[in-house]
């Protein structure tokens, strides 16, 4: 395929968006928000990253297509951000680096894989965005970007804890990459939080746990009690200006706003509440991030889709 003729929008150098004045927005391939492909552009800033798989996780499967969902998804997403008052494909190079390759049917092997293809591509550009799959994935993918910055004080919004030891002796699933990553000394234990957690739990102890794993925890019933502004503040507070990993659970959200996931819970954030926050994060030391958990099979009228494109585009945004 020629894509010499493709007409984008370039500002200052910078490749953008296919133009949308000239090629409608619901034709041609399918890159996150319509971006280039990664060998197409050079020096590039951030990469979003596709990971189609899904072998941890405990209840619905389905995480697998998210990241196809969640390209389709962002086909309305436009080059200037009024919220933040940034064009961000216009300050940073940003290109779809595609899909990893992982195995399907062996979680170990698929680990390494992902954390192999994490660290190349970590060689190659500024930053990495990428677009899961389940929870799973989140470790190794810490594994490369601690490989390259240190101990991350990891911001993860999720319903869950994501902390918890074994799930019918598997060590890692979509339930316990936070332990694991933890426990490999991949995350600043004095500055890393859990945002929008809620739900019933095996035991108090999960709490304690938790605790000793070095999270401080920020409950959607806090989230009631204080508001946004009172979140930017505890995130503020925790974070500081250390090297900052932001991974998010799309079930942070109440599902009346994503569906389509695979464990949900009653009672979470509204996508305004949650994309106010991560506005807000520009302040603080972004190195990279995640959105994880968008199982399309369960969303309706592409609404999880378009929350977790929204997301992303907050992110690259508040870098």
């Amino acid at each position: 395929m020629d894509k010499s003729n493709i007409p984008r929008v370039v500002n200052d150098g910078k490749v953008g968006q296919v133009d949308a004045s000239k090629v409608p927005r619901y034709s041609g391939l399918a890159t996150f928000a319509r971006l280039p492909e990664i060998d197409d552009v050079s020096d590039i800033d951030v990469a979003i990253v596709g990971i189609p798989f899904d072998a941890g996780a405990s209840y619905r499967p389905g995480a697998r297509f998210g990241p196809s969902h969640v390209r389709q998804s962002s086909r309305l997403l436009r080059p200037y951000n009024p919220s933040v008052t940034v064009s961000p494909f216009e300050k940073y190079q940003v290109a779809d680096a595609g899909d990893m390759v992982v195995n399907p049917f062996d979680i170990n092997e698929a680990i390494v894989d992902i954390e192999r293809a994490s660290r190349d591509l970590h060689e190659r550009v500024g930053r990495v965005i990428s677009i899961g799959g389940d929870h799973t994935v989140a470790l190794p993918l810490l594994r490369a970007a601690a490989a390259k910055h240190g101990p991350l004080s990891v911001i993860h919004f999720d319903a869950h804890l994501d902390t918890w030891d074994t799930y019918f002796g598997a060590s890692y699933t979509h339930g316990t990459p936070f332990r694991r990553a933890s426990e490999e000394g991949l995350i600043d234990r004095e500055g890393s939080m859990h945002v929008g957690i809620r739900g019933p739990l095996y035991s108090s102890k999960d709490l304690d746990q938790d605790a000793d794993l070095g999270f401080e925890i920020f409950s959607s019933i806090e989230f009631d009690d204080i508001g946004v502004k009172g979140a930017i503040e505890k995130i503020a507070m925790r974070v500081g200006d250390r090297p900052a990993y932001v991974s998010i659970d799309i079930d942070v959200l109440d599902p009346s706003h994503a569906p389509g996931t695979g464990t949900p819970e009653a009672g979470g954030l509204t996508s305004r509440e949650l994309l106010a926050v991560l506005r807000s994060l520009s302040s603080r030391n972004l190195v990279g991030g995640d959105v994880v958990e968008v199982a399309p099979a369960y969303d309706h009228a592409e609404i999880t889709g378009i929350a977790a494109s929204h997301v992303i585009y907050e992110l690259l945004s508040a870098m």
